[in-house]
């Protein structure tokens, strides 16, 4: 559960069905489809922040956060918090294949993430917020693969990296207060971010190359 005590009602959010929302975010993500973009789908703890981390990214051109992985049908924010439907936060990334290859916005991920963290991300504990990768295709678990071996093999973390993959199969947009929350609440946004924990430990780990997924440099930070 998002420990929202931190930041008090700063963050506090009313808990609203999303069903009209996202009928309206599926049709307008099956234009995208249409229009030539492809997607991948990475769940990395709360999807504010990742979010907010690929849509800095050359070639993205739509971040939708959502719900995967899980049982329940058009899940809510409430249902998925509580751990009961089995879903994570995370989000879908329609991006430009010309301008930015899978393997790079892979790359991002472990940029934006403690993927050695299996419990949660940071102070958002729970299964929902588990990292992930949600393969549509041979071709990306291939590549999710050989990136994860490579980061393991890399000496960058001293733990294992305990990111899943794992087959697509649905995904659910969440409802609209979520979407670019980042740009919406700036204010809350930041507080948020800051108080979890999540940038002190992107820096720690990668310096100056976070959330660039361009680099393939898996080596210690000299």
């Amino acid at each position: 559960m998002r420990y929202l005590s931190l930041i008090g009602a700063l963050v506090l959010l009313p808990i609203v069905s999303g069903c009209t929302e996202t009928m309206t975010k599926n049709e307008k993500l099956a234009d995208y489809a249409n229009e030539g973009f492809e997607v991948a789908t990475f769940a990395g703890g709360c999807f504010w922040c990742v979010e907010a981390g690929f849509e800095k990214l050359d070639g993205v051109e739509e971040v939708v956060s959502g719900y995967t992985g899980g049982d329940v049908e058009n899940p809510t924010y409430g249902q998925v918090s509580s751990g009961v439907t089995g879903h994570v936060e995370a989000v879908q990334v329609y991006y430009d294949p010309e301008v930015i290859t899978y393997g790079q916005l892979v790359n991002s991920l472990w940029r934006q993430t403690n993927p050695t963290d299996n419990g949660g991300q940071f102070y958002d504990r729970g299964k929902e917020y588990r990292t992930g990768i949600f393969y549509h295709n041979e071709q990306q678990r291939v590549e999710a693969e050989k990136s994860k071996a490579a980061l393991n093999a890399s000496g960058r973390f001293d733990k294992p990296v305990l990111t899943e993959l794992h087959s697509f199969t649905k995904f659910w947009p969440a409802e609209d207060y979520h979407q670019d929350y980042y740009k919406k609440n700036p204010i809350r946004y930041k507080l948020y971010r800051y108080r979890s924990g999540r940038d002190e430990f992107i820096e720690t780990i990668w310096g100056d190359d976070s959330y660039s997924g361009n680099s393939e440099i898996w080596g210690h930070n000299t």
